[in-house]
């Protein structure tokens, strides 16, 4: 007798299924109820949305965008990077740098092409690498581009050589702990300890503006569904499927003939980019960059979002990061010297009772099948009765 085989589930279908729908459906609310609160309410009414909120809000989905990143290399792929802080960092610092470019004139040193920064510390002309960065395509361009060739390279010698496991995990963090370390210094052209700051006008639009604030909480709402979606088209293919058999069962996937490798650096180097778009989205809301976002810490922290909401699910890695994100600015504000040791009571929490996170759990429950009564059959069926002597 052949063997049954399950029904094929269109591509649409699966790259839609119900916690994408509602998630995509939370999307479209926020995007349109949160801005139009903060705008058309008065400040009286208790449904208007202040302009720190607002700010806040977008803060966080950026956040949920990097964690969608990280959660499509390490929950589909099974490659924990504990650098994707730099990449995050690197798509800010080239926002930040558009945004320095716009400021002209208008600085403290009245300079219409150097920064403040290089003019006080007596640079003689813009180095070669801001050139571009008064365009905003450009910019935008880099944003991707920047991070993506970094995974590239970086992913091309690790995978190729084959570093898997706690040694890949050790030497992204070396990398972002690296980069860390050369953009504190002063001569490397991008503002040394202070960062990139005092940013003023974003397409010709003062970006302090209360329009511009709500355009971008709609543009970082709009880039976490296209992210959303991009990591969900790519799981739920075939070329997900090669993934994931990546993530459990590497020597044997390659021995059927995959190139591994290839598989893993396309992921790695999309999730990249998607990390980059977060942190150019994060640098507008904020309005700063500084070289602490390539700190490790970071880093970890995102990997604990994605854990706590779920790996390899993707919504649940967008939740843990809004949820740890909320409870860290609660926290932070209430008892700041709790905050750390609160986070890492969390990550113990959810790695011994909830290894599948929020979402995952909530899945879990959701699936398990009902107890039978007693006196039935594992069918469910109740038991015939005994025959009477």
């Amino acid at each position: 007798m052949s063997a049954s085989r399950s029904p094929r589930v269109p591509f649409l279908v699966a790259l839609l299924d119900g916690k994408g729908r509602i998630f995509l459906g939370i999307l479209v609310a926020a995007a349109i109820l949160v801005p139009l609160s903060n705008l058309a309410l008065p400040d009286t009414s208790p449904f208007h949305v202040p302009n720190y909120a607002l700010a806040l809000m977008g803060k966080y989905l950026s956040y949920a965008l990097l964690a969608v990143a990280l959660d499509l290399v390490w929950g589909y792929c099974g490659i924990l990077s504990l650098g994707h802080g730099a990449f995050f960092a690197l798509g800010g610092y080239a926002m930040g740098m558009y945004l320095m470019r716009q400021i002209g004139s208008r600085g403290v040193y009245g300079n219409p092409v150097l920064p403040d920064f290089m003019v006080f510390l007596n640079w003689p002309e813009l180095p070669w690498y801001w050139y571009g960065f008064n365009h905003f395509a450009f910019a935008m361009l880099m944003v991707v581009v920047v991070p993506g060739l970094l995974a590239f390279v970086f992913g091309w010698f690790a995978f190729r050589s084959r570093v898997n496991g706690v040694y890949l995990s050790i030497i992204t963090q070396a990398m972002t702990f690296a980069l860390m370390l050369a953009f504190f210094r002063n001569d490397m052209g991008f503002g040394g300890n202070n960062g990139l700051t005092d940013f003023k006008d974003i397409l010709g639009h003062d970006i302090r503006s209360e329009g511009v604030r709500a355009g971008l909480f709609v543009a970082t709402v709009i880039a976490l569904g296209v992210g959303y979606l991009i990591a969900r088209a790519m799981t739920v293919s075939t070329y997900g499927k090669v993934l994931i058999a990546i993530r459990d069962a590497e020597a044997r996937t390659r021995f059927l003939g995959y190139r591994v490798e290839h598989y893993k650096l396309v992921a790695f180097t999309v999730s990249a980019m998607m990390a980059g778009v977060a942190g150019a989205l994060y640098v507008t809301q904020v309005g700063i960059i500084n070289p602490s976002e390539f700190s490790a810490a970071n880093s970890i922290e995102a990997v604990i979002w994605v854990a706590v909401g779920g790996r390899g699910t993707l919504v649940g890695a967008a939740l843990g990061a809004v949820v740890v994100n909320f409870v860290k600015t609660w926290l932070t504000g209430a008892l700041p010297e709790v905050w750390l040791f609160a986070l890492g009571a969390l990550f113990v929490v959810v790695t011994l009772y909830l290894p599948k996170g929020i979402v995952g759990t909530f899945a879990r429950l959701r699936r398990r099948p009902a107890r039978p009564a007693p006196g039935a059959d594992a069918d469910g069926s109740l038991e015939a009765d005994a025959p009477a002597e």
